[in-house]
């Protein structure tokens, strides 16, 4: 599934010669509520020569392996894939011009840890502030990070992304869809400057997934401005990390895995390790926090 619009979607498919051929389709009836969205591996029936004005049915939705997820807020409890079967989460943030969303950005790592994905800050604007600060304040998730600006080479980015499948989340003014350009110029996603009150105009509209030139696919989504994680739990952030996954299993059940839960297996486990499990453990408190486990919402 290639993009999905109005209730039509478009499906690539291997052609007679068995070269791609790109086929509209609708979802049958009999898939009742289930949604097909970007990234999923469908089965097809009726015309797929994918001529003008040609329809195809979607009757089945392979199982999915990764799915980004969210819900519209922290109380909403109906969750929306948005993506389905991507292998990367390329985080999209500015340094600088606007300022990091860092609340945003614990959010998006918890999406990516919850559904399987494996995230990876792209730091835009670096020729305008120094990334170190973002940097630092991520070392003990082990997140990796590529620096960018306007003018530098694709290289390190292409190395992380060739040959897999990413999906590209970031708030509007970041140089998301910019970044996609240049990584894919037949994209033509729409751009936007940042307003004067530092907050960037949403430009693309939907999620499209593009191949790369050199082998593997982008998916890009439009600019968000939240990332409900209703459906997350403390136990999923945690479960993320096998070090920590295996401590907490002495934890007690119901255990929020926070510093104030006396019980909880995590303290036991920083005091008989090594002094860099405090920097992780706080790292992944952190994060639990962006869901709401501890102190406030972001």
């Amino acid at each position: 599934m290639i993009a999905v619009d109005r209730g039509r979607m478009t499906v690539r498919v291997e052609g007679p010669d068995g070269a791609p051929v790109e086929v509209t389709a609708m979802r049958a009836r009999e898939l009742g509520r289930h949604g097909v969205v970007v990234g999923d591996r469908v089965r097809l029936v009726g015309d797929t020569t994918g001529r003008p004005d040609t329809l195809a049915r979607i009757v089945v939705i392979e199982e999915r392996t990764t799915s980004l997820r969210r819900t519209a807020d922290d109380t909403d409890p109906t969750e929306r894939v948005v993506v389905a079967n991507a292998g990367l989460l390329v985080v999209v943030t500015s340094v600088t011009d606007p300022e990091p969303a860092l609340g945003f950005l614990d959010r998006c790592l918890v999406a990516a840890f919850a559904g399987g994905l494996e995230p990876l800050f792209c730091l835009t604007k670096t020729d305008l502030a120094s990334a170190q600060p973002l940097l630092d304040r991520y070392a003990g998730l082990d997140v990796d990070a590529v620096p960018m600006s306007r003018e530098a080479p694709l290289d390190d980015l292409l190395a992380r992304i060739g040959g897999r499948t990413s999906v590209f989340v970031g708030q509007s003014g970041v140089g998301k869809s910019t970044l996609v350009n240049r990584l894919v110029p037949e994209a033509d996603r729409a751009t936007g400057d940042v307003s004067k009150i530092g907050k960037g105009r949403h430009t693309s509209s939907s999620a499209v997934l593009f191949d790369l030139p050199d082998g593997g696919t982008v998916i890009d989504t439009p600019g968000i401005r939240s990332l409900g994680l209703a459906h997350v739990t403390a136990d999923d952030v945690v479960g993320a990390f096998d070090d920590l996954a295996e401590a907490a299993v002495d934890c007690p059940p119901g255990c929020g895995h926070s510093a104030d839960d006396p019980d909880c297996a995590l303290d036991a486990w920083v005091a008989a390790g090594p002094a860099n499990r405090e920097e992780r453990l706080a790292s992944v408190r952190r994060l639990l926090g962006a869901v709401g486990q501890v102190g406030p919402g972001y």
